[in-house]
């Protein structure tokens, strides 16, 4: 075959689970996940885990670390590139599935990143400065291309360690540069679905998994003894349904906050993969609601070429 993977990438609520199930069917594939939020146990109906979709199919970087804990870009990398390289291996064929574009951009690029250690001296010089300070002082150590650094104060001050341990230590950077990667030999499919389709379907969507017990699924979260700020660290219904669960938000007001921002989400993931287009990655776009049976008919003749 002219390529040795298949990726299937698009925004929330585009289907890329049921494609990416049907063509690991159609081609003797695993499904290996690149989504920053489904690595969590317990952490399902807010991540869209859907395991039920997968069937008899193998999939890999779902559940692999604790609810809490604070799972990074080099940890995936590693594990994604174990995982890849064993799915090879038994000569089947990797299927990468996930919205979560810094770690497929990466993870496809081939990049490798080193293991930054904390810095307690550069972290006690930043305590204390608030969310613009810290953009600041992280805008001038590098191009603020990946928004969700600048999410909270802890994710900024975690970049800015990160970039400090780049301009300490070069020759690990260069390491962390994708031009200096070998990028994987992948067919990537990006699904394209209409932007007031996608939006109503995000919005069905979050009023089905709510009434499936989302909710629920936080509070347990919460009464297992996760702290409510490191559930808050991870962001959309884990924020808000915290939020609403600490009494922080009324339930309409945490329904409303948090449905504009999974559309906001997911115009940021439109715009990553528009950028990964300029950046050097062959997006071929099909239609979201294409039939499976037509999607591996294209995936098929497209990867004989």
């Amino acid at each position: 075959m002219k390529y040795e993977s298949i990726a299937i990438a698009g925004p929330t609520a585009s289907g890329k689970t049921s494609k990416a199930v049907a063509a690991a069917m159609a081609f003797d594939g695993e499904v290996i996940s690149a989504d920053s939020r489904q690595v969590y146990v317990g952490m399902d109906l807010g991540t869209g885990k859907d395991l039920e979709e997968y069937g008899d199919v193998a999939y890999h970087l779902i559940d692999v670390a604790p609810a809490g804990s604070k799972y990074n870009l080099h940890r995936y990398l590693r594990d994604f590139r174990q995982v890849y390289d064993d799915v090879l291996s038994r000569h089947r064929m990797p299927v990468v599935c996930g919205g979560s574009g810094m770690y497929l951009e990466n993870a496809l690029g081939g990049v490798r990143l080193p293991d930054v250690p904390e810095n307690p001296e550069l972290r006690a010089s930043l305590e204390g400065k608030n969310l613009d300070q810290l953009t600041e002082i992280l805008s001038a150590m590098k191009s603020l291309h990946n928004t969700t650094d600048v999410d909270t104060c802890k994710r900024a001050i975690r970049a800015i360690e990160i970039q400090q341990y780049y301009i300490d230590h070069p020759e690990e950077a260069r390491e962390a540069e994708r031009g200096e990667a070998t990028s994987l030999n992948t067919l990537i499919v990006a699904l394209d679905i209409p932007r007031e389709e996608r939006r109503s379907r995000i919005t069905e969507r979050l009023h089905r998994r709510l009434e499936a017990g989302m909710l629920d699924e936080v509070r347990r979260l919460l009464d297992s003894g996760i702290a409510p700020a490191d559930l808050i660290y991870y962001g959309l219904e884990y924020k808000y349904l915290t939020l609403h669960l600490i009494g922080q938000l009324a339930y309409d007001e945490m329904f409303a906050a948090l449905e504009m921002a999974i559309h906001q989400f997911a115009k940021r993931q439109m715009t990553w993969l528009r950028g990964m287009e300029r950046r050097g990655f062959t997006l071929n776009w099909l239609p979201y609601n294409m039939p499976d049976a037509e999607f591996t008919d294209w995936l098929r003749s497209n990867l004989a070429e």
